[in-house]
């Protein structure tokens, strides 16, 4: 899973949010203040952060604006977490960079559920083309190849392709599945998936043996 930092310097909420993210299959790293926050980054730049906006060495809306100023970090999703609930505090936060914004107190699933929305909107955006040896999956043309001949899929084929193509090698559960392509308001049948997957291999040729069902799981693209 994703990569998450937090910098909060009060202790029990950090302590909250990093079991929370943990219990959710994240990687969580934890700092109480800005400098050790930033001394991170010499050694790993995360997918993902959740910053307070009051520390006791820096404010958290100039970090944002630092993180947004170096071009290693000017894309990276940032959740900025605040005990101030005025309009004008939360706006300053976005204009500042913020991707987004939770309040205290908040509960744990609001914040699970706004990690797990930002990191997925940014899973694929920033990714112009995805590549399986020949297979090739063109996001700025939104279209897909084999050794140059276009292969012609529907929507949600190409979503799900795309998935794959993200998460080669990561088993990705039924679930994950149906969330992400088809969003959390689907109501049909999880048997779309399947019906999907079938055409999508069908189209593919020989790359869609190497779409394998993992049993009572989901699937997985080797």
């Amino acid at each position: 899973m994703a990569l998450i930092y937090i910098v909060e310097d009060d202790k029990d909420i950090r302590e909250i949010e990093e079991f929370a993210l943990k219990n959710v299959n994240h990687e969580v790293k934890s700092y109480s203040n800005a400098k050790d926050f930033f001394s991170a980054f010499d050694n790993r730049i995360p997918d993902l952060c959740l910053v307070d906006i009051m520390l006791p060495d820096e404010d958290g809306n100039e970090i944002v604006k630092k993180l947004r100023k170096n071009p290693e970090t000017k894309k990276m999703p940032i959740i900025m977490v605040t005990a101030k609930t005025s309009e004008m505090d939360l706006v300053r936060g976005i204009e500042d960079g913020a991707d987004d914004y939770i309040k205290k107190p908040f509960s744990v699933m609001e914040m699970i559920s706004r990690v797990k929305a930002l990191l997925r909107r940014v899973s694929t955006e920033e990714v112009h083309e995805l590549k399986l040896d020949d297979l090739v999956m063109n996001n700025d043309k939104h279209e897909v190849s084999i050794s140059g001949n276009v292969v012609e899929l529907t929507f949600k084929e190409y979503k799900l392709l795309s998935l794959f193509l993200v998460n080669r090698g990561l088993v990705l559960n039924r679930d994950t599945i149906m969330d992400r392509v088809w969003g959390t308001d689907y109501e049909g049948e999880s048997r779309t998936i399947d019906m999907h997957v079938k055409s999508l291999r069908k189209k593919l040729g020989d790359y869609g043996n190497r779409i394998r069902t993992i049993r009572n799981v989901g699937y997985v693209i080797e």
